[in-house]
């Protein structure tokens, strides 16, 4: 499957977030630009690193068992014919499941510090550069539906765009409220404090609730933005035959690595 990632980069709305330094000089009535969300919340700076080292950790793993399911999803599509049926649905349940254990730990580092998991560490800027609030946009991955499964029928075309539907309205649902969260980040009381956290100083105790308030908001956000994710997926699984399934998770497997290598080719590049 060939990458398009100027069409990845296109459907992200959270294109800024990764930035790892604030660039002066944006307007900051800019509507049309996703503020930066600094990389720092209340607690010690070694927090800050073992949370994010932690996780790190369990996504070097997770992309080798990726790697491994990709092989299997591969050797299904090829072997259709040898594959029976209760294998078919057995790959399914557990290549759903190892994408369930990555949004579990990333939920458990974002009750720690959900400032982490708008600039994970572990990715290439082009990945970052493609989030939609913390991860992939579930339009996206409807879209990669009718892209990857050629042999859809009528009945499957219609529920599959009827999802489409409502899953983009419950995307600007999101949308507003990160908005109304970030507009926040950029009110001066916030931002002074956000810049003490990444310096380490005091914060008042007024001023540290307020922050505590926005990391709040922003957990319940991402949460969100995870469940329509998890869903989506689920009812698109619901929608497609087995075989088909094959062909879309593989589709979407071989997607994340394609656009993982192309981030870390280009970011050696540019280091070069």
């Amino acid at each position: 499957m060939t990458l398009d990632y100027r069409e990845v980069e296109a459907s992200s709305a959270m294109a800024t977030c990764c930035e790892r330094h604030h660039r002066p000089g944006r307007a900051a009535s800019d509507k049309n630009k996703t503020k930066h969300i600094p990389a720092h919340c209340p607690g010690s700076g070694a927090s800050t690193s073992r949370d994010g080292g932690s996780f790190d950790t369990f996504f070097e793993g997770w992309l080798v068992r990726h790697e491994h399911y990709l092989e299997e999803l591969l050797t299904a599509q090829q072997q259709c014919r040898e594959y029976q049926g209760d294998d078919v649905k057995d790959l399914i349940t557990r290549v759903l499941s190892h994408y369930q254990q990555y949004f579990e730990e990333k939920s458990r580092v974002a009750q720690r510090n959900v400032f982490l998991v708008f600039a994970p560490t572990c990715l290439s800027s082009l990945e970052c550069a493609s989030l939609w609030i913390t991860g992939f946009k579930p339009g996206f991955a409807l879209r990669l539906v009718f892209s990857s499964v050629q042999d859809l029928s009528q009945e499957q075309s219609e529920r599959i765009e009827r999802l489409m539907e409502v899953t983009k309205v419950e995307e600007r649902v999101l949308n507003d409220e990160l908005a109304r969260v970030q507009e926040s980040v950029a009110a001066p009381p916030l931002l002074e404090m956000a810049r003490k956290q990444a310096r380490r100083m005091n914060v008042e105790g007024g001023r540290e609730e307020a922050l505590l308030t926005l990391r709040k908001a922003l957990e319940e956000v991402v949460a969100g933005a995870d469940l329509l994710r998890m869903t989506t997926t689920m009812k698109v699984v619901e929608i497609l035959k087995p075989e088909q399934n094959v062909r879309y998770l593989t589709a979407a497997t071989q997607l994340f690595l394609n656009l993982r290598n192309l981030g870390l080719q280009k970011d050696a590049n540019t280091k070069g």
